[in-house]
């Protein structure tokens, strides 16, 4: 039904499009579009992938709405960006939705990509759809599924059905972990000749190298870096704070992030001050460089409901600091038990503070070598080169 309907609105008859677009091959080379639902994602995730993909002769354009995060623009002139206007990253509405694809369509039948790569669920279902009416190739990569398979009801089933319509469109789909990957395929949903898995969006270990951590030692810090979402974790990480300082006097807390008011699992602002009047964490605020916190903190903490894969976690990682997270999705395969870190229970407030305490029951040297083991599986397992050389490799294979 909603094939033919948006056959019906596109029309066989369509008017000329504008050609001052982008032709595919305009500059000798294929020209790959990057589709996400922010310009904060490409900016903070995938600038790693238009590295690669002009160093190998492809012409770059992103498709997103525009917000402060265009300033990715100063260092890469030749990108074309343009702008999405109907995009609703949260809203469920189908007018909208309807009109995404519209729009979706209209901008690959003028610019002409050899291959477009859809981000986030909303690009990967109703960008796919676009493609797919106009026999355009694409991958879909799935980053995460998030509050919606979190917590299950008629939006997972919704998803899953859209999926399950649109993969016949797809030239790949990838995950960035195995366990949503083996669902899509056990389930289904998807060919299991066209998903693949490819660990996440990599981490720059040299921007995220070693600092000499100059914070109070007389108190180990555990800290939560991250969007301020309950499924994020940090209502765990909270209890586990009050669990520990009840107890103890040689650890502090704290958490850097911003409330993300478009998430139906954001925090409720009454919960943040009430943690922080309680002197249960210090918050920082929003960091647009983490790496000083993480610089001074003795373990990074994600206690996540479910992940792609958990980039703060590479970053604590990438800075040689243990880490703890959860046995779920995405999070676990950033940790080999007991050598780099530990991981708990979803939602299992006691546990993580066990794990809390097992890191501050370790000697200095311990804790030290536990950061190395983490630094050294970074830059071999998740180091951006090697991701983006993964991307590379497929793009070559469907073009």
């Amino acid at each position: 039904m909603l094939y033919r309907t948006i056959r019906y609105l596109i029309g066989e008859s369509c008017t000329k499009t504008n050609q001052n677009g982008l032709e595919g091959s305009s500059s000798g080379g294929k020209t790959i579009a990057l589709v996400a639902n922010t310009t904060w994602n490409i900016y903070n995730f995938r600038l790693n992938l238009i590295d690669i993909f002009i160093a190998n002769g492809y012409n770059v354009i992103v498709i997103a709405p525009v917000d402060e995060y265009i300033q990715y623009k100063e260092v890469y002139p030749k990108v074309k960006h343009f702008g999405l206007r109907t995009l609703d990253r949260d809203g469920m509405n189908p007018v909208k939705d309807v009109l995404l694809i519209l729009e979706l369509w209209r901008r690959y039948r003028i610019l002409k990509p050899d291959l477009i790569i859809h981000f986030t669920n909303k690009p990967n279902i109703f960008g796919t759809i676009a493609a797919g009416l106009l026999k355009r190739k694409n991958i879909s990569v799935v980053t995460g599924l998030g509050y919606t398979f979190i917590h299950n009801g008629w939006m997972q089933d919704a998803i899953t059905r859209m999926y399950r319509f649109t993969a016949g469109w797809m030239s790949k789909i990838i995950f960035e972990n195995t366990r949503d990957r083996n669902y899509f395929t056990q389930h289904k949903i998807v060919n299991p000749q066209k998903a693949i898995s490819v660990k996440g969006c990599g981490v720059d270990t040299e921007y995220f190298k070693p600092i000499p951590n100059d914070a109070n030692h007389d108190k180990l810090t555990f800290t939560f870096i991250g969007r301020l979402l309950y499924d994020k974790g940090i209502r765990e990480f909270v209890e586990a704070a009050r669990i520990l300082t009840a107890k103890r006097q040689d650890c502090q807390f704290w958490i850097v992030g911003e409330l993300d008011p478009e998430n139906p699992a954001t925090v409720e602002k009454e919960d943040l001050l009430q943690w922080v009047e309680d002197d249960i964490a210090y918050y920082h605020g929003f960091l647009k460089d983490v790496r000083p916190v993480i610089a001074q903190s003795g373990c990074i903490v994600l206690p996540s409901y479910r992940e792609g894969l958990p980039r703060i976690i590479l970053e604590g990682m990438s800075m040689e600091k243990p880490v703890i997270t959860t046995l779920t999705a995405g999070c676990e395969e950033t940790v080999d038990e007991g050598k780099n870190g530990y991981l708990v229970p979803v939602r299992d407030a006691a546990k993580l503070a066990e794990a809390m305490e097992k890191i501050i029951n370790l000697s200095p040297e311990e804790r030290m070598n536990m950061g190395k083991n983490g630094r050294m599986k970074a830059i071999h397992e998740f180091d951006s080169a090697i991701i983006s050389g993964s991307f590379l490799n497929i793009v070559k294979e469907i073009l």
